[in-house]
């Protein structure tokens, strides 16, 4: 009998093993994090192979903690940060540079020459995105121009190229599965959303080799079999699903006009729009949400790339808190901003802006600015890039969103959800587990595996809060005003 469902979700800053039961249930959980690394202004790498240590620890680690015999998980699911790449030898396994990770803007001035061209509109069409090196083309690029070694092993068509989903199921089977999932493979700029298949031109603008992809399957779809030597058994491995649309699976926005916004290191809503195919005026992304039953679902999707970063700024650069979880205390503890706003545009601005070349600032400051002035106008700051996106959201579908389902870890912050439903003016419902990225990963498990049904996930949704807006018209429009003005600074700057 099988009893548990494994989610891996490899995060942009941490690892996690999940285990959930048959309805779906936290029984256990290990998390570990590991490094990322600077070496030039805007540049973000990390180790591949640090990533996969540390995401094997914490799944053998949890098994041995909850006594758990491998031979009762029905299969495994896995969600990732997207983007992110990794090119490396196929016959050593081993990577020919560091993963590149989706903050990193070292492609930022290729990215704005290409926006001057046709191919600006054709990306658009052909991949929903908008040219940007927060994608993966341009930095398997950069490696192919810039390390000697990826060159040769290209020649001999030893190499391989994936976003962290495949690197790990690569590992996972010790070689023997070169796969992503449509999430994932829509997030490169190199796949054609409609037609399911890597572009063919796109491929030759970016000069990458189609010997280096790997193949693209939908999400319902058992790609492997863990190597008997990582649990001691194999065990099924169930297409992944990126870690956005994973969290609005998991918050089983499952109709089109549904969304939700995760609060992770970066802050993203996504909208179900079914299985059309919809086209942002306002410069928000189209994406696939998943495929599943031999049908796709796409979303429009706004990304904010720092959220949850810069209350880890707050912590381990500024020193102003120990914890996140002070946080909450600190911005209530006054009546207001008192002016000052911050726009945390450490790696530019995401949706609605596409502005890579801006930097952050806080703004405002008096000299009896103090540093819960500073706590208050960071997490607020999460809430007003929230609007923002739904606010194009709104405007391209001309559906008003009433409600908003949230997740992730900021989303306990009470004070924060309360602002971010103020801000909104509508519904901000948290469910009881707001881990909701690993558990679509483990739905979507769930669901290839026989585990579950989906009649029997529709039964197991929990509301834990909702937060309605308690602050009148004037003084929203007014905080709103301040917002604006704040943005446009550091844009003219």
């Amino acid at each position: 009998m099988k009893k548990y469902i494994l989610a891996l979700d490899l995060g942009t800053s941490s690892c996690r093993a999940i285990l959930f039961d048959k309805e779906f249930n936290i029984v256990g959980l290990e998390q570990k994090e590991f490094n990322s690394f600077y070496p030039q202004n805007s540049w973000v790498e990390q180790d591949p192979k640090e990533i996969i240590d540390v995401q094997f620890y914490v799944a053998q680690q949890l098994l041995v903690n909850m006594q758990i015999d491998a031979k009762e998980i029905a299969g495994i699911g896995i969600t990732n940060q997207r983007e992110t790449t990794v090119v490396w030898d196929k016959e050593t396994n081993e990577p020919v540079y560091n993963a590149i990770v989706w903050q990193d803007k070292r492609t930022s001035s290729k990215c704005n020459n290409l926006k001057q061209t046709e191919w600006k509109e054709y990306i658009n069409k052909k991949t929903g995105l908008w040219i940007d090196s927060y994608f993966s083309a341009t930095k398997i690029e950069w490696i192919l121009e810039n390390i000697p070694e990826a060159v040769e092993k290209l020649a001999t068509e030893n190499l391989l190229f994936g976003t962290i989903d495949t690197w790990l199921i690569w590992n996972l089977t010790k070689g023997k599965a070169h796969v992503t999932d449509f999430t994932n493979a829509s997030r490169t700029m190199l796949f054609d959303i409609k037609k399911l298949d890597w572009d063919a031109n796109l491929l030759k603008l970016f000069s990458i080799s189609e010997s280096m992809l790997p193949e693209v399957v939908d999400n319902q779809t058992i790609v492997g079999y863990t190597d008997k030597e990582i649990f001691g058994v194999e065990i099924p491995i169930v297409a992944p699903i990126g870690d956005q649309q994973s969290a609005l699976f998991g918050q089983l926005c499952t109709s089109p006009g549904m969304a939700k916004n995760t609060y992770g290191t970066g802050c993203f809503v996504l909208m179900n729009t079914g299985t059309n195919v919809f086209y942002s005026n306002n410069g928000l992304l189209t994406t696939i949400a998943w495929g599943l039953d031999g049908k796709v679902n796409y979303a429009v999707e706004g990304s904010v790339f720092i959220a949850g970063a810069a209350i880890k700024w707050l912590r381990d650069s500024l020193n102003i808190i120990k914890n996140v979880r002070e946080t909450e205390k600190m911005a209530m503890s006054l009546d207001g901003n008192d002016g000052v706003y911050f726009v945390p545009a450490f790696s530019g601005l995401g949706a609605p802006y596409w502005d890579m070349d801006v930097r952050g600032a806080i703004t405002g400051l008096s000299q009896h600015t103090t540093k819960e002035h500073i706590v208050r106008a960071t997490l607020e700051s999460l809430a007003y890039q929230t609007y923002d996106m739904m606010e194009a959201m709104q405007n391209d579908t001309n559906i008003k969103l009433n409600q908003l389902f949230v997740d992730g870890g900021a989303s306990s912050n009470n004070f924060l959800m309360q602002f971010q439903s103020d801000i909104l003016n509508t519904k901000v419902i948290r469910p009881e587990n707001i881990e909701t990225t690993a558990l679509g990963a483990a739905f979507v498990a769930g669901l290839a595996t026989g585990f579950t049904t989906m009649e029997e996930l529709k039964n197991l949704k929990k509301i834990d809060t909702v937060f309605t807006s308690k602050i009148d018209e004037m003084y929203r429009i007014s905080l709103l005003t301040g917002w604006k003005k704040a943005i446009d600074r550091i844009r003219k700057d």
